[in-house]
């Protein structure tokens, strides 16, 4: 299998407008009416990630995942299609998000995708899910392919060898 550099099919990125005033910012991370029905979020969650820490490559089988990076930090953002049938299938496509460039990534199922914390404060990172973590109740297996457990893996492989340092 050959990865190559390009955008990927059904992936979808936006930008991040941050409304600023005297109290602060505030910014819209997805709408109802901007957002396909099929990535409408089931639950939300936030998370911290410290610097040079990389998270994933994982995918889902039926999880689609609504990122949001507004801040603080910064992350080096990696996704490669792992979906046989696609246009796409094997494209790499790679973003910086966060702070410095605020935006949202929706990835489809079967989309392979990790991040890396390359700020020097560690970084914030919303997630809207379309399915339910463990599902209802938290009584069903996770939707997750970890990849990130096998060094041989061609995602870690590849990610190992853009490995971008804090």
């Amino acid at each position: 299998m050959v990865i190559r550099k390009g955008s990927i099919d059904g992936v979808v990125v936006a930008p991040i407008r941050k409304f600023t005033d005297e109290r602060g910012w505030l910014a819209e991370l997805f709408r109802h009416d901007e957002v396909a029905p099929e990535f409408h979020p089931a639950m939300a969650y936030i998370s911290v990630t410290l610097p040079g820490v990389l998270r994933g490559p994982h995918e889902h089988v039926d999880q689609a995942d609504l990122f949001a990076w507004v801040g603080p930090g910064d992350f080096k953002v990696t996704l490669w299609d792992n979906r046989p049938t696609s246009p796409t299938y094997l494209n790499r496509m790679e973003l910086v998000m966060g702070i410095n460039n605020p935006g949202s990534i929706i990835v489809p199922k079967g989309v392979v995708h990790c991040y890396r914390c390359i700020s020097s404060e560690a970084g914030w990172v919303f997630n809207a899910p379309n399915q339910l973590f463990a599902g209802e109740g938290k009584k069903s297996q996770v939707d997750e392919i970890r990849h990130e457990a096998d060094p041989d893996n061609i995602f870690v492989k590849d990610e190992r060898s853009r490995r971008v340092h804090v």
